[in-house]
């Protein structure tokens, strides 16, 4: 696939090149590489810097091997999962990190590229599986799931106020093949006066149903404390995510690793020995009005950053 097919407008692209401007020199992993965006633009905005690229989408891969081409030896890659991020380091003889970039979005091609099973707009097989390697797919889920287990998937990763309906509706229509059956589905199982607005009726479960496929909040957790772990002093993670579910996780870890996991009580000293392993930095940042006004898929970006210390 090439880099031109594997289109995707970077997030928020100026604040995270400001948010590394200060990172001392050496490597900054894009723990979520895509189409290669913003680890263009960080390359670019300081020779010092080199880039780790790793993805689980071995197309996002490819691309960006093409689009990134021109910096030589200064970009890495590795076609690993991002809780895997010890083992990328390891392959590619990085032994620390002077930042790391999490991007918690789909790509734009990932959503276009009907064949995936993303969309809700195309009819494609279900799979929503970022890395084909895996074995349980958005078919096996919506096929195989007892009716509780989809209520609560869907209302745990979507905030889905009809998700005993669209479960219900789901376990009365299998088989379900598709993605314009499975839409079609959950649009007749939401109440009418819902279905006219908060955009496509089918959004909110297709966002839980990949999230649950990729276990995106399962390893989330462990890849953001492995990457603070291996980040040099004052270097700096900077996470963008999209939903209440990522954000919360991100501001939960960000929280313990700036106290130390301290449980001491806030209005006195603390006794219990905790040691701060970051500062906050910066805290829900969103892109700005002509950024959304430009690119709506970067409306429900959050921004949080934090520094080594």
């Amino acid at each position: 696939m090439s880099a031109a097919v594997f289109e995707h407008e970077p997030v928020m692209v100026d604040e995270i090149v400001d948010a590394f401007a200060t990172v001392p020199a050496g490597c900054v992993l894009d723990a979520t590489l895509g189409g290669g965006g913003h680890a263009r633009a960080l390359l670019e905005s300081r020779a010092d810097l080199s880039v780790l690229g790793v993805d689980r989408d071995a197309a996002a891969i490819e691309a960006a091997r093409e689009h990134l081409a021109g910096f030589g030896g200064r970009v890495m890659f590795s076609h690993v999962r991002f809780d895997e991020l010890d083992r990328a380091m390891s392959d590619n003889g990085v032994s620390a990190l002077a930042g790391a970039l999490f991007d918690l979005g789909v790509s734009s091609h990932q959503f276009d590229a009907g064949e995936r099973g993303f969309s809700y707009r195309t009819d494609a097989p279900l799979d929503m599986r970022m890395d084909r390697r895996e074995g349980r797919s958005a078919h096996h889920l919506v096929n195989e799931s007892t009716e509780r287990e989809l209520a609560d998937l869907i209302r745990d990763f979507a905030d889905e106020r009809f998700a005993g309906r669209i479960a219900r509706a789901i376990c009365a229509a299998r088989p379900i093949e598709t993605t314009t059956e499975l839409a079609s589905v959950i649009a007749s199982a939401i109440p009418a006066p819902a279905r006219r607005r908060g955009g496509h009726p089918a959004k909110r479960t297709f966002q839980a149903l990949r999230i649950a496929v990729n276990r995106e909040l399962e390893i989330l957790p462990a890849a953001l404390d492995r990457a603070i772990a291996n980040t040099l002093r004052g270097g700096r993670v900077a996470v963008l995510s999209y939903h209440s579910g990522e954000d919360r996780i991100v501001k939960e870890r960000f929280r313990f690793h700036s106290t130390g996991g301290c449980s001491c009580p806030t209005d006195l000293p603390c006794v219990c020995g905790a040691r701060p392993a970051v500062k906050l930095v910066r805290t829900a940042r969103k892109p700005s009005d002509a950024e959304q006004n430009r690119n709506p898929r970067s409306t429900s970006a959050r921004l949080r950053v934090v520094e080594a210390i």
